[in-house]
């Protein structure tokens, strides 16, 4: 042991996961050039997001992530008094994102996505594999919190009813596949390709637009703006990916169709996100990890 290493702090198991979860949120904004969304180019196709304001949204929701993982690791199974812990840590967390941002809503599919995620890891470091920490994920989901209001009438919501897809509740119920079986996997394919760590993040986020049944994409530009999403992030993979010029020019042209719907895959964007952080995961603790 040398000096540096010897004055390194420890982390808990639960500073430790909230880094992750933080970190992939802050990643994930700052991934450039995504189509419709905040980067670190603009504000994409919203007109009251910036990238600051994700940044300050990212930060603030730490305490909420750290409380989860402690909440599974004390509680140490899946049950029901897990599930309504993190459902009520996950609502507390919301109040403060929309506190921090001013009642914008930046992060509220995050939350419960990486939320899930991070309790599910806190309770079984020896099982950290994606596929692994999403089955405890979906496990836990799909428990009922009695303390949970009712579905009203959020934009995710009514998009459910009319069109009848699931939401970010039911991807995590399912496991999250948009994950599991398109983001990870493309993830992966890019990397090996030597496509770069920027364009193979670009590549899953596309991966997850070619199937997922974007709410936020549905509330602002219907089953058309959807359908148009996806055939235009397969086009980008079909062409080689962002890493390849024709891939480019197919990932500019689906950008300018996404400003001119004025919609934004912002529940791409959360998986996305959740992908970061299952990537991470997967490499196992790190050195400086304190007591358990």
């Amino acid at each position: 042991m040398n000096a540096l290493t010897a004055i390194q702090p420890q982390l808990s198991l639960s500073d430790w996961l909230a880094d992750l979860a933080v970190e992939a949120l802050i990643d994930e904004a700052d991934l450039s050039p995504k189509p419709g969304l905040v980067d670190r180019r603009g504000s994409g196709a919203h007109t009251d997001l910036h990238l600051g304001l994700m940044h300050a949204s990212a930060l603030a929701l730490w305490p909420s992530f750290k409380a989860m993982a402690e909440a599974a690791r004390q509680g140490g199974e899946i049950d029901v008094y897990l599930r309504e812990a993190v459902g009520r840590i996950g609502r507390e967390g919301e109040e403060e994102m929309l506190r921090v941002t001013g009642g914008v809503n930046t992060h509220r599919g995050a939350i419960w996505a990486l939320g899930l995620l991070s309790a599910a890891a806190a309770l079984d470091t020896s099982a950290l594999a994606p596929a692994q920490v999403a089955l405890r994920a979906a496990r836990l989901a799909l428990l009922s919190d009695r303390a949970a209001p009712v579905p009203g009438d959020s934009h995710g919501a009514q998009v459910c009813r009319l069109y009848g897809v699931h939401g970010a509740r039911e991807e995590a119920q399912l496991g999250f596949p948009a994950v599991i079986q398109q983001a990870l996997p493309q993830l992966a394919r890019s990397r090996a390709a030597g496509a770069g760590e920027q364009n193979a993040r670009l590549d899953a986020l596309l991966a997850i637009m070619t199937q997922l049944a974007d709410t936020c994409v549905l509330y602002r530009a219907g089953m058309a703006g959807l359908t148009h999403m996806q055939s235009g992030a397969r086009a980008v993979l079909a062409a080689g990916g962002c890493a390849s010029l024709d891939g480019r020019r197919c990932l500019r042209d689906l950008e300018r169709d996404m400003l001119h719907l004025r919609a934004s895959p912002g529940g791409a964007a959360d998986l996305l996100a959740a992908t970061l952080f299952l990537d991470r995961l997967q490499h196992g603790l790190p050195a400086q990890l304190g007591s358990l």
